[in-house]
Parts: structure tokens; C-alpha cells; sequence
């Protein structure tokens, strides 16, 4: 383990639309600033091509202000940390030409962090002044987004196995579409998410596919709205702006009912109480809400992160680096991007 006084990471986390920077010290948080690209919702979804080249405009900027805001130099930072994969190629690469050139300016060590970990090790994030109790290992993390579901066993910082995913669709897929359908704006979770609160979620029912073990599926559901819909539609043209909140609240319980009924089978079979949720999906409400109550039904020591620490961010990308920094875990000029990443690299 490295016996540094001070430990700077700058990581940076350039995946998909949000360009972001953060600085963290010997485990501690100093800053994490978010840049996000709101081109995209036009387009009803991520333009891989326009979020390359905001990242390109907003790097530099957001860096820079990262670095202010910590109240560090240049000259502090101990090590670079960048997301390597998963995500858009064009993005990535961005952040990691980004990190090999503040590298060689500052000849300090790059650290590769898969994105999906640092989504997981998010909850071990340290702010001044903050009540701080992360898991305890071996804890099990339903990991949700727009392009992941998973249930992930953790056994150490850096040593984790997916043990449930979905086989075609993610959670905040799902979402996303199935809000599109209704014409509400693009990404559409958070809007669901809003509208769900004021329906009825036992107004309608949506398909729930049945698949072994501890994986998903969510493609079903989406062709189950979609038909719903389309059926509805035939009988009155005004359905969906007059059953909206409704069909919002069926939906949203819908997914969480796919996700929670895998996660409750994976606790009881593995016999871990310890359970975390990360990922974008995880700033649902009534996601947040149901957990809690499995918590004290099954008797589970719930861990939920900050709604700042549930998006792509660069927080936990430093916070991973940091990880990895005491194991010594560096990597070379040769690095390049992946779009997909297994997250047990």
C-alpha cells in the first residue's frame, strides 16, 4: 500500500452525454463538476456523434473548474483517473486522449477505471462533514441505468461478480421508451417518475417475463405498453393524455416489481442482508421507496447513494481510482476505449 502523506485523484468520467471532472483527496471529496449536453432532447435520445464533440467543448472547462473548486493545483494531482468502458466509443475516447495528455504533462501514473465498478463503488464516496456509512463486504448491488441491469455480488473494492443481468433490455431502457410512446420528453425516466406519483399503479397490468435464475428481461413489457396502447388508442384517441399519470404509476411499479422480485431471490439464496442500489434508475422514487420497505420486510441493511452520486458522474470514477491507486494499479500509453467492458476487468 502506498504511504503517501496526500493522495490527489482526477478522474474523469466521459461515457455517454455528461462530461464530468472530480477531485478527490486520500479518500475524501473536493469537487465534482457535471456538464451535461441538452442537444440531445430533440432527438429523443443520445446522438453519439454531437456527444463526442460537446465532450470535446466541455472537457477543458470542466477540468478546470473541478481543479478550482478543490482548491488544488495541477501540480497536486498524485494521479489521473479516466473511464475506459462502457460507453459510447466516440465519448470515451475524449476522456481517455484527455487523461494520456494531463499524463505526460504532469508525468503522473493513468488509472483505467470500468465504469460499471465505479458505478458500485460510488457508495464509498467521502464528504466532509457527512455521515459516512458504506457497506460492508460481501454486500449485493442492483445496479440499474439505461444500459445495465444487474445484480452484482461484491466482495472486495475490486473484486466483484455479476451474478443476474438482463438478456435484452435494461430497466432504464424500459423507461425511456415506453415514455417516448406517451410523448413525454426525452429522457423520460425522470418524467414517469414525476407523473407515477399522482396515478393509480394498480390501474393497469403489463407483462412481467419470466426468466431462470437471477436475470431480466424488459423487452416484453416494452411490446406489452406498446400493444396496450395501441389497443387503447383504436377505442379513444385522447387515452393516453387522459390516463397518463396513471399508465406512468402502472408502468414504474411494473419495473420495479421485475427488479426487486431477482433481488429478493438472489438475498435470500446467497444469504447476504447487506444491499446496495446504484446507477441512474436508482434516483426513482419509487424505486427508492420500495427498497426501503423490503428492507424492513426482509430485515436488509439498505444502502442508497445521494441523488448528486447516482448519474454518470466523476466522483466515483476518482473514488475507484483511488482504489486502485493503493494496489498500485496503473496503465500504460497504449490504452484505448471499450464499448463494452465486462465488469470484472
Amino acid at each position: 500500500m502506498n504511504k503517501e502523506k496526500n493522495i490527489l485523484i482526477l478522474g474523469i468520467e466521459s461515457s455517454c452525454d455528461d462530461t464530468s471532472a472530480s477531485v478527490i483527496k486520500n479518500g475524501f471529496l473536493l469537487s465534482n463538476i457535471i456538464a451535461g449536453q441538452k442537444v440531445h432532447e430533440s432527438y429523443g435520445g443520445v446522438v453519439p456523434e454531437l456527444a463526442s464533440r460537446a465532450h470535446q467543448q466541455n472537457i477543458i472547462p470542466v477540468v478546470d473548474q473541478a481543479i478550482k473548486q478543490a482548491g488544488v493545483t495541477t501540480a497536486d494531482i498524485t494521479a489521473i483517473a479516466f473511464t475506459r468502458g462502457p460507453g459510447l466509443l466516440g465519448s470515451l475516447l475524449v476522456g481517455t486522449s484527455f487523461a494520456k495528455g494531463f499524463s505526460l504533462a504532469m508525468g503522473i501514473p493513468m488509472i483505467e477505471i470500468n465504469h460499471l465498478q465505479a458505478h458500485v463503488l460510488a457508495h464509498f464516496i467521502q464528504e466532509y462533514d457527512q455521515p459516512y456509512d458504506p457497506p460492508t463486504f460481501p454486500f449485493l448491488c442492483l445496479l440499474v441505468s439505461g444500459g445495465n441491469s444487474q445484480i452484482i455480488k461484491v466482495n472486495d473494492y475490486l473484486d466483484m461478480e455479476v451474478i443476474g443481468q438482463t438478456i435484452d433490455d435494461a430497466a432504464g431502457e424500459a423507461f425511456d421508451k415506453c415514455a417516448k410512446v406517451m410523448g413525454l420528453p426525452y429522457p423520460g425516466g425522470p418524467f414517469v417518475d414525476k407523473l407515477a406519483k399522482e396515478g393509480n399503479p394498480d390501474a393497469f397490468q403489463f407483462a412481467k417475463p419470466r426468466v431462470a435464475n437471477f436475470d431480466y428481461s424488459f423487452s416484453g413489457l416494452k411490446t406489452s405498453f406498446l400493444y396496450f396502447l395501441r389497443d387503447r388508442l383504436k377505442e379513444n384517441e385522447n387515452f393516453i393524455e387522459e390516463r397518463k399519470a396513471d399508465l406512468c404509476a402502472s408502468l414504474q411499479k411494473t419495473i420495479i416489481d421485475i427488479l426487486l422480485d431477482k433481488l429478493i431471490k438472489a438475498a435470500k439464496e446467497t444469504g447476504i442482508r447487506e444491499i446496495t442500489v446504484a446507477g441512474g434508475v436508482s434516483a426513482n422514487s419509487g424505486l427508492r421507496n420500495a427498497l426501503m420497505e423490503m428492507a424492513v420486510k426482509y430485515r436488509w441493511k439498505m444502502h442508497i447513494p445521494k441523488f448528486a452520486f447516482t448519474t454518470d458522474n466523476a466522483a466515483m470514477i476518482a473514488m475507484t481510482g483511488h482504489f486502485k491507486y493503493l494496489k498500485g494499479e496503473f496503465i500504460g500509453m497504449d490504452a484505448v476505449p471499450f464499448a463494452r467492458m465486462d465488469i470484472r476487468v
